[in-house]
């Protein structure tokens, strides 16, 4: 009898546990989903709440006005730069440092840590920046993308932290009592063990790199250095000035406000596919790195 009752409070339980997953799962899903098939729908019927599962009055006028800008596939070509080399960059850097600071016969870690860990809660600010950039000729360069922020510092804690728990001191002295240098041991035994950090950390600095567009926005005057982003920001403010100008009522307000809307969820997707597209290819590293950083006993 006891074990009838606690297979029926088992059951209970995973069926609830289940509807909870189903319908959090929904709350995320749904307003992407929403976005995208407003992309094609009259934005009228969006407005009034006419497009709630299914696209209505489809229309691909957004996508042809975005991908009709030249300047958006120059745009691309250059967020793709970025962020390829941005994130090698940021890789080549943040792991070599994050393995010698987690070395402990390395007498002066803490201190050069602690410099590290003080860039977190200072900087000099928008303008001394702006003037270092300028002074180091860095601005309207590409550079300027690659070089100030080629270590972040939160990142460079996860990766230390993984290297001082995953990898146990005897595995390094048994590479040592084999010839093996540190170089050696950091190319051959640290980094293949450490793909679910690599995989992470390399996610993160991705992701920075495509929707970074402050640095655009402060450094780069040359459109031909524009990112996606930034390119996608001219576009949405001037198909706003359209909406504003042509919205002053009639047929043509209307036609501002059906096709304004429509550019608006366009950009947003446009903007985010190809990241959501990376994912999924990544996700399996994430069981494997959900821990990572974290504190073990």
């Amino acid at each position: 009898m006891t074990l009838k009752r606690a297979d029926g409070r088992e059951l209970a339980f995973r069926i609830v546990l289940g509807a909870a997953c189903a319908l959090i799962f929904l709350l995320i899903v749904y307003p992407l989903y929403f976005i995208v098939i407003a992309s094609f729908s009259d934005s009228t019927l969006v407005s009034t709440g006419k497009v709630l599962l299914f696209p209505r009055g489809v229309s691909l006028f957004g996508y042809k006005e975005i991908f009709g800008d030249g300047r958006i596939w120059t745009g691309y070509r250059n967020t793709v730069f970025y962020t390829l080399f941005g994130t090698l960059v940021n890789m080549l850097f943040t792991m070599p440092a994050a393995y010698v600071l987690s070395r402990k016969e390395f007498k002066a870690r803490r201190p050069i840590m602690l410099l590290f860990v003080v860039t977190m809660f200072f900087n000099g600010g928008l303008i001394p920046t702006y003037l270092l950039m300028k002074d180091l000729h860095l601005t309207n360069t590409f550079w300027v993308f690659i070089l100030p922020f080629c270590v972040n510092v939160f990142y460079l804690i996860i990766a230390r932290t993984f290297f001082e728990n995953s990898l146990p001191p005897e595995l390094y002295e048994a590479a040592v009592m084999d010839g093996c240098t540190h170089f050696a041991f950091f190319a051959k035994v640290a980094l293949p063990l450490s793909k679910a950090l690599i995989s992470v950390i390399g996610l993160y600095y991705l992701v920075g790199h495509w929707n970074d567009f402050f640095t655009a926005l402060i450094y780069i005057r040359d459109n031909k250095l524009q990112p996606l982003q930034m390119v996608l920001r001219d576009i949405l403010l001037s198909n706003q000035v359209f909406q504003n100008g042509a919205g002053t009522g009639g047929a043509a307000g209307g036609y501002a406000q059906r096709y304004a809307d429509q550019i608006k969820y366009g950009v947003i997707i446009v903007s985010s596919l190809p990241i959501l597209v990376l994912y999924p290819f990544l996700q399996r590293y994430f069981e494997k790195g959900v821990m990572i950083g974290a504190v073990k006993g």
